[in-house]
């Protein structure tokens, strides 16, 4: 299998154990190129610890699980691949607090995206090359935060930082979008457009979106797939269709009515 035609993820039979709590029990699933996938579950189900195990973030147990990113080994047996950062490059990661430097201009975070491919003090120095300043400046304008590109990042609402956070992934240049609970801080109007954004780039720009969301209902409108967790286990993978009331009550319990944002639509 070439790099071109490799899946975003393929997670084969890892666990993650947290003194004496399986977070994540023997979890495999692939993820394929241009699919917009959301991981749901409800709290402590092992979405977030998969996810972050997929970037590398979070190391699994030792054992025979093992990670591939674009067919490039993350981690296996518990240990992290020691070229895993040239694997993050192709991964735009958005985070649920959006990791903006607060006292840098929202331009200037989003040049941060940058530092991949310059050279180390270039970076430092904050000499950005003309084409990537123009570059950082159209992923602004295209998420829709342009017109506060010189405006301290803490200053900013909490949506025009996580547009931000999206542009900053453009302008690295990532080949999948990787976001945790991208949408929990947010107003459901700023999460709206947060996530219009995330399907925009994986059905214009044809880049592999993996999210984990709380919402069930945002998970249902906005994504084709939905891996669904309990207990550290896969509950559910398929079409987000095919997740009737009788199946989220067997995955959610008693956290069924906490699920969804703006009413359960079943």
């Amino acid at each position: 299998m070439t790099a071109s035609s490799a899946p975003v993820a393929s997670v084969r039979d890892i666990s993650k154990t947290f003194g004496q709590r399986k977070a994540l029990n023997g979890v495999s699933v692939e993820v394929g190129q241009r699919e917009m996938v959301a991981l749901i579950g409800p709290s402590g189900s092992g979405k977030s610890t998969l996810l972050r195990s997929i970037t590398g973030l979070q190391t699994i147990d030792a054992g025979p699980g093992v990670i591939e990113v674009f067919g490039r080994t993350v981690q296996k047996n518990g240990r992290i691949a020691g070229d895993v950062r040239k694997t993050r490059a192709k991964l735009g990661m958005i985070f649920q607090q959006f990791n903006l430097v607060g006292r840098l201009s929202l331009f200037s975070n989003v040049m941060l995206g940058a530092l991949g491919r310059l050279p180390f003090l270039t970076g430092l120095a904050g000499a950005w090359p003309q084409a990537d300043r123009e570059r950082a400046m159209a992923a602004l304008h295209r998420v829709g935060v342009s017109d506060y590109a010189a405006q301290r990042a803490n200053t900013l609402s909490g949506g025009q930082q996580q547009r931000g956070a999206i542009a900053r992934a453009l302008l690295q240049g990532a080949q999948a979008i990787l976001a945790d609970e991208p949408v929990a801080s947010l107003d459901p109007v700023s999460a709206r457009k947060v996530m219009e954004q995330l399907v925009e780039l994986n059905q214009r720009d044809g880049l592999g979106v993996i999210v984990t969301l709380h919402q069930v209902d945002y998970a249902i409108r906005y994504c084709q797939r939905v891996i669904a967790l309990k207990a550290g286990k896969i509950a559910y993978d398929g079409p987000s269709s095919g997740l009737d009331r009788p199946t989220l009550i067997e995955i959610y319990g008693p956290e069924i009515e906490d699920a969804f944002w703006e009413g359960d639509p079943t």
